[in-house]
């Protein structure tokens, strides 16, 4: 859909007033933006501008107020033609790194979690990261472990260094030696794979196993249980979903009413619902900004979500921010930018 146009003044004033709000979440009058920003024009004139922007559509008046407040496609017009990118602040970035840093070396899940919770602290939004799709991992080791006569764990290592665990059930004591025969079959016959091309082809590659009997017997649970045993949840809780410090955005006005926590309550708790939304982002380049009604679902209506990309190997999923559509874009989009190379960086 085409924006309406804008004159010179309108753009000014526009600006002005949705940097007014980002930062006082007030709705701006024309006297404080003739006051705060220097336009150049009386308040008078700032105050008929204002009405003209809000007969386009980028701006409305709430009930209780002289001020007019900013609309999603007001903030969609800032983030595409008025905003200038910025360098991330040198205390910023120690602080995600020295987060990130914290604990040494950590799995996918780790690294995630952790680089959820410093965008949380530093952005003060709602920090959060997806899981890789693991269909296109790549295993680079099996082991099998007993746990009891009828059941082994089976502990796949992936690359990038995710571990997966899953039980095993088995018919009867198969022999430690039958168990170690399989073992090396399996890494012989998968190791250096995507999970997407066992689950296809595993049948076929065991097919001129010349195996001992009770190995063959446990080769063909694998065989069976394909579908199962190599379809692995993303990494994260709740279909791979990693959620920061949701504290943070309770501090701000928009959550500060008992609808508004309500409202954030419900985000977090629909995980599934945000896995699908952010999965739909992992193969966009760059930065990625939703507003508002551009969500197309009636729990982000209040919220932008800003996410970019990051990479492991073969593997992908997304990090960023869920916040108010009342946010500082180009702070958070630095801070996301930052903290999505420096995953892909601590992953390689």
């Amino acid at each position: 859909m085409a924006l309406p146009e804008l004159s010179d003044r309108e753009r000014r004033v526009l600006e002005a007033v949705i940097q007014s709000y980002v930062e006082t979440a007030e709705p701006a009058g024309s006297r404080t933006i003739s006051k705060r920003f220097g336009i150049g024009v009386s308040p008078a004139t700032i105050r008929n501008t204002m009405s003209d922007l809000e007969d386009k559509g980028y701006l409305y008046h709430p009930h209780t107020s002289a001020g007019r407040i900013p609309t999603d496609i007001a903030y969609r017009l800032y983030v595409d033609s008025f905003m200038h990118a910025r360098a991330l602040p040198t205390a910023d970035a120690e602080r995600i790194s020295e987060h990130m840093a914290a604990g040494g070396p950590s799995a996918i899940e780790s690294i995630l979690r952790k680089a959820a919770q410093s965008l949380s602290i530093v952005a003060q939004e709602l920090g959060v990261a997806l899981g890789p799709r693991l269909d296109n991992a790549i295993l680079q080791r099996l082991d099998i472990i007993r746990v009891s006569n009828d059941r082994l764990l089976l502990v796949l290592t992936l690359e990038g260094g995710a571990v997966r665990t899953i039980f095993v059930e088995v018919d009867g004591q198969i022999a430690e030696s039958a168990v170690a025969e399989v073992m090396l079959v399996l890494n012989e016959r998968l190791g250096g794979l995507t999970l997407r091309a066992i689950r296809a082809s595993l049948g076929e590659r065991l097919r001129d196993t010349n195996a001992t009997a009770g190995a063959s017997e446990l080769l063909n649970v694998f065989v069976q249980e394909r579908e199962t045993l190599f379809d692995v949840p993303a990494s994260g809780d709740d279909d791979g979903v990693v959620l920061g410090q949701a504290s943070v955005l309770a501090e701000q006005p928009e959550f500060s009413t008992g609808d508004g926590m309500r409202r954030l309550l419900a985000l977090t708790e629909t995980r599934a619902q945000l896995a699908t939304l952010l999965r739909g982002r992992s193969e966009s380049p760059g930065i990625s900004i939703t507003i508002g009604n551009e969500h197309g679902d009636p729990k982000l209506e209040n919220f932008t979500i800003v996410t970019a990309e990051y990479r492991v190997g073969a593997l992908n999923g997304v990090i960023g921010v869920i916040g108010p559509t009342r946010m500082p874009y180009d702070k958070v989009i630095a801070l996301v930018r930052h903290t999505s190379l420096l995953v892909s960086d601590i992953l390689h």
